[in-house]
C-alpha cells in the first residue's frame, strides 16, 4: 500500500467515527483516555475554508497559502510527506525538526537560558542565608539556643519564602495580564537586584526581615512566570529539557553561593552582609537583557494579537511552515478548550482551579510535585547545610567547605534529566529517585550514632547527603517547575503556576522556620528519619495522582488531564503495579503492560515520528 493510499485510509477511518460520535472528546471527563488532534476527519475543503476565516479575523491574509499548507501538515503529523502543494524546502524542514531536534533559532535557546539565569538568585539566596546563618544571628542579638531566638532565625530565612506564597505568586496573574512575560520578569528581577543589596546593609533583624520579604515579592513573580514562558516558547519534543534549566541554574545558584560563602569567609564582621548582597549578580543580565527576547506566541493569542504571535513563533522556529503549523494547531485547540471554560476573571479563574474537572486534576498533579519537593527533604540541607554539619563536629570553614561539595553535587547531578526528562519522562523520573532520596537521608541521620571521635561520623554524614543530592538533582529537582508550568490550560496557567509556586515555597517557609527548633528537640537522627518517612509517603501520592506528561504540546494536555482521577488511579493500581511485579519481581521479560492513553491522530512519542520517517 502506498503512502498516499495510507493516507486515505486513515483519514477516512476517523472521519468514519467522527460520525459515530466521537468528534469531540469531554475535556471534563474524558474516560476513553483518548488524545485527539482536533483537525482529524475534517474535510480539506472545510479545513481551507475555516483557514481562509481564520486569517481574514485575525488579520493574517498576506499569509493565507502558508497558513493552509501548515493546516494540512497539523492536520496529518505522521504523513506530512504525502500533504500536496508544501515546498521542497518545507518538507526538508519538517524532517529536520525530528532529525534534527536540538537544532532551533539562536532565539529560542536565549530566551530560555536567559530567564533561567534569573533562577540563580533563587539558589544563591538560600546558600547565601545558608552560610549568614553562622554569624547575623549573633550580630543581631538572637544566636542564643532560647525558643524565642530558635524561631526568630527560622522566620528570617522563611521571609522570602513567607512573601512568595502570600504575595509575589499571586500577583503574577494580574502582571502577566497587563504586561506580559517578558514584563513581568523584568518587574521580578528589578526586585531580586535591589532587595538582596538592601539586605547587605541592615541594621537589624527586622530591616533584614522586610528586605527579604521584598525579594520574596520579586521571587515569586518570577518563579511563576519563567517556567511558563519558556514551555509556551518550547517545541514540545524538547520542553521539558529546556524548561528545566530553571532548576539546573537554580542548582548553579545554590553552588556559587556556596563558592560565595567560602570567598568570604575571613573577611571579618561583614562577612554575612557580602554572602547575602551577592545574591544580585544573577539578576543583571535579566533585568538588561528580557525585552531582547521574542514574548510569548501562547500570551498574544491570548490577547487576539495573533500577526505578533506568528512573528514570535518565526523567531523560535527554523521555518515559517513550523511557524503556521503552531500557529493554526494552537488556534484549533484553544477553541476546543474555551468551549469548556469560557471566559473569568481573577478570582473565578482561582475558584476554577478546584471546581472545573479539567482544571482541578492539573491543580492536584502541581500540587503533589510540589509539595513533594519540601516533602524530600532537599531544603533542609540547602538552608541549613552549615548548621548541619556544625552539629555533626566539623568547624565553619569544614562545614563550609562541606556545604560547597554539596552544592557542586546538586549542579553537576543536574544534567543528565537534560536528556532524561524528555525520553523516561517527568512520572519515571520522579519514581525512581524517591526510593533513593529515602534510605540516603536515612542513612545520613543514622551516621550521627556514631562516635564524633571517629574520623567515620562526619565523612559519612556528608557521603550520604551528597549521595541523596545526586539522586534529589535529575528528578524532584527539575520537575516540579517543568510540570506546573505545563499542565494548565492557557485560561488559567499564570493563577495555576501561581499556586503550584505558593505551594512550593509557602512549604518552604514552614520547613525554614520549624526546622532549626526540630534539630534542638528531635536531634539530627530524628529530623532526618521523619523526612526520609516522608518521601515514602511523596513516592505514594505521585504514583497515583501525577500523569505522564512528555512530549505532548501543552493543548494536547488538555486530553491527558481529562482523564478522570479515578480511572488514573484504578490503572496505575491493577495494571503499573501487577505489570511491576512480573516484570521486575518475577524476571518476566515479555511481560506486556496495557497502555492508559490512545491517540487519535496525534503522535504517541519521538520514536513514532522518526519511525514514520
Amino acid at each position: 500500500m502506498s503512502i498516499d493510499d495510507k493516507e486515505v485510509k486513515f483519514t477516512e477511518e476517523y472521519a468514519q467515527s467522527d460520525k459515530e460520535g466521537a468528534k469531540t472528546i469531554d475535556l471534563n471527563s474524558n474516560v476513553s483516555a483518548k488524545i485527539k488532534n482536533p483537525l482529524l476527519g475534517i474535510p480539506e475543503d472545510q479545513l481551507m475554508a475555516d483557514v481562509e476565516d481564520f486569517a481574514k479575523e485575525k488579520g493574517l491574509t498576506d499569509i493565507i497559502p502558508l497558513l493552509k499548507r501548515g493546516a494540512l501538515v497539523a492536520q496529518n503529523p505522521l504523513s506530512y510527506q504525502s500533504v500536496k502543494g508544501l515546498e521542497p524546502e518545507e518538507r526538508v524542514a519538517l524532517q529536520f525538526e525530528v532529525t534534527h531536534k536540538w537544532k532551533h533559532p539562536a532565539a529560542l535557546y536565549m530566551t530560555v537560558i536567559l530567564c533561567s539565569i534569573g533562577a540563580a538568585v533563587q539558589g544563591w539566596d538560600q546558600t547565601g542565608s545558608n552560610g549568614a546563618n553562622l554569624s547575623f544571628p549573633d550580630e543581631f542579638g538572637i544566636g542564643g539556643k532560647s525558643a524565642r531566638d530558635t524561631y526568630l532565625v527560622g522566620v528570617v530565612n522563611a521571609a522570602p519564602y513567607i512573601a512568595v506564597a502570600t504575595i509575589g505568586c499571586w500577583v503574577s496573574d494580574p502582571l502577566n495580564n497587563y504586561l506580559g512575560r517578558r514584563g513581568t520578569i523584568f518587574i521580578s528581577a528589578v526586585f531580586c537586584l535591589v532587595s538582596v543589596i538592601g539586605s547587605g546593609f541592615t541594621k537589624s533583624w527586622e530591616q533584614l526581615f522586610v528586605t527579604r520579604l521584598l525579594l520574596g515579592i520579586g521571587m515569586g513573580a518570577k518563579a511563576s512566570t519563567v517556567p511558563i514562558y519558556a514551555a509556551e516558547n518550547s517545541p514540545a519534543l524538547i520542553r521539558g529539557s529546556l524548561v528545566m534549566t530553571w532548576q539546573l541554574w537554580t542548582a548553579f545558584g545554590i553552588f556559587l553561593g556556596f563558592c560565595a560563602n567560602l570567598a568570604v569567609e575571613n573577611v571579618g564582621k561583614i562577612a554575612w552582609r557580602l554572602q547575602l548582597g551577592s545574591a544580585f549578580i544573577p539578576a543583571v543580565p535579566l533585568v538588561v537583557g528580557i525585552y531582547f527576547c521574542p514574548e510569548s506566541p501562547r500570551w498574544y493569542m491570548k490577547k487576539n494579537k495573533y500577526a505578533k504571535a506568528y512573528n514570535s513563533l518565526c523567531r523560535l522556529r527554523n521555518h515559517p511552515i513550523q511557524a503556521a503549523r503552531d500557529l493554526y494547531y494552537i488556534h484549533a485547540q484553544l477553541q476546543v478548550e474555551f468551549e469548556i471554560i469560557g471566559k473569568s476573571n481573577y478570582l473565578t479563574r482561582f475558584i476554577e482551579l478546584f471546581t472545573i474537572p479539567r482544571v482541578r486534576r492539573a491543580t492536584l498533579a502541581s500540587f503533589v510535585v510540589m509539595l513533594a519537593q519540601q516533602m524530600c527533604g532537599i531544603n533542609i540541607i540547602a538552608f541549613y547545610s552549615s548548621t548541619i554539619f556544625v552539629n555533626a563536629g566539623a568547624t565553619p570553614k569544614n562545614a563550609l567547605l562541606a556545604s560547597w561539595g554539596f552544592g557542586l553535587v546538586n549542579f553537576v547531578f543536574a544534567f543528565p534529566a537534560l536528556r532524561t526528562i524528555d525520553t523516561y519522562g517527568r512520572r519515571t523520573l520522579l519514581l525512581f529517585t524517591f526510593p533513593q532520596m529515602a534510605w540516603t537521608l536515612l542513612a545520613a541521620g543514622m551516621c550521627f550514632f556514631i562516635p564524633e571521635s571517629s574520623k567515620a561520623h562526619l565523612g559519612l554524614i556528608a557521603l550520604f547527603i551528597f549521595l541523596f543530592a545526586a539522586f534529589y538533582s535529575p528528578g524532584e529537582g527539575p520537575v516540579p517547575f517543568t510540570y506546573s508550568a505545563e499542565v494548565f490550560p492557557l485560561s488559567h496557567r499564570e493563577v495555576g503556576m501561581a499556586w503550584a509556586v505558593a505551594t512550593c515555597l509557602g512549604w518552604a517557609a514552614v520547613l525554614s522556620i520549624t526546622f532549626p527548633r526540630m534539630l534542638a528537640l528531635f536531634s539530627p537522627q530524628g529530623a532526618f528519619g521523619f523526612y526520609a518517612g516522608l518521601n515514602v509517603c511523596a513516592l505514594v501520592m505521585i504514583f497515583l495522582w501525577v500523569p505522564e506528561t512528555k512530549q505532548r504540546t501543552l493543548e494536547e494536555l488538555d486530553y491527558v488531564f481529562a482523564v478522570p482521577t479515578r480511572k488514573h488511579m484504578a490503572y496505575q493500581v491493577t495494571k503499573v503495579l501487577p505489570h511491576f511485579f512480573r516484570r521486575h519481581v518475577l524476571r518476566n521479560k515479555n511481560a506486556h503492560l496495557e497502555p492508559l492513553y490512545h491517540f487519535e491522530g496525534v503522535t504517541a512519542d519521538e520514536s513514532e515520528l522518526v519511525k514514520a520517517l
